[in-house]
């Protein structure tokens, strides 16, 4: 008797819980369909967003291209960087090169001058601006402001800390202060990072300053 008395009030206890969760799920079943929408339509969003950034990517790759192709640096500063202040950065860098490359250094030098100068932007792509302009300019820039600019660039672990050491090197070349260039050159060399065509510059730098290059400086370092 005791045992059907016990099924009995499970049997109550456990339509008591059923009714009360149909109820609970009248009552806030609503919430849970909100939720599922609001993920479903978060994904869909994400993949819209996606598709959209994939075919702006595309269509400004196309424009580069294309203004590339045209033979005239100017064309490249007319695409379009859709807002992106990267883009636009790139895009004067890519239009530097190809002036440098014609023997437009005056609007090379503009060009790159621009973007140094701006506090905008991507701060590497910024820094690789002053450092081609260094390297266009040459001893034609002014001597504080070139070191200036090239003691920023080699501060250590900068991006291009190794390439604006080597400029300082031919900066003191340049004004005749060989031991001090020698000196650096020998610091440049034992650093780790160097690429074998800096590797090669340095020994033939330390050549043409009359010092015979040791068999370890083009060993590269661990």
């Amino acid at each position: 008797m005791a045992n059907q008395n016990d099924s009995f009030i499970d049997e109550v206890t456990e339509d008591l819980r059923r009714d009360r969760l149909f109820a609970a799920f009248r009552r806030y079943g609503w919430i849970a369909g909100v939720v599922i929408v609001g993920i479903v339509g978060g994904a869909i969003w994400r993949e819209v967003s996606v598709a959209r950034e994939k075919a702006a990517a595309q269509d400004f790759g196309d424009a580069v291209l294309a203004a590339e192709a045209s033979g005239d640096p100017a064309a490249l500063l007319k695409v379009d960087p859709q807002g992106s202040e990267a883009r636009e950065a790139l895009l004067r860098l890519l239009a530097a090169g190809e002036w440098a490359e014609a023997g437009g250094t005056d609007a090379a030098v503009e060009a790159l001058q621009n973007l140094s100068d701006t506090g905008e932007g991507d701060p590497v792509l910024r820094d690789l601006a002053q450092l081609k302009l260094v390297m266009l300019q040459g001893g034609k820039m002014d001597p504080s402001q070139r070191d200036q600019i090239l003691s920023q660039l080699s501060r250590t672990g900068a991006p291009f800390e190794l390439l604006a050491l080597e400029q300082k090197a031919i900066a003191l070349i340049e004004a005749g202060r060989t031991e001090d260039a020698i000196s650096l050159i020998r610091q440049i060399q034992q650093k780790s990072g160097l690429s074998e065509p800096l590797r090669r510059r340095l020994s033939e730098m330390m050549i043409a300053l009359g010092v015979e290059p040791d068999l370890t400086d083009n060993l590269p370092s661990n």
